[in-house]
């Protein structure tokens, strides 16, 4: 599985994932730490990868419908 690991989790979430064999990175690995929420969002769609993130903007479905 593809995961982004937020600014708000260690960098060492990553590491974890990826000695288990998904396919882990970081906001920082990719010079997204400190974008807003709709961008990092925007950048997990795209790769597409599974958001891990202890932001509790992110679970207001108006803004993210469980969809999208």
């Amino acid at each position: 599985m593809k995961f982004k690991i937020d600014e708000n989790l260690p960098v060492e979430v990553a590491d974890v994932l990826k000695q288990s064999g998904h396919d882990a990175v970081s906001v920082y690995d990719e010079g997204l730490s400190g974008e807003i929420d709709r961008e990092i969002g925007r950048v997990c769609q795209e790769e597409p990868r599974a958001l891990l993130t202890l932001d509790l903007d992110f679970a207001d479905i108006r803004a993210y419908p469980p969809p999208q």
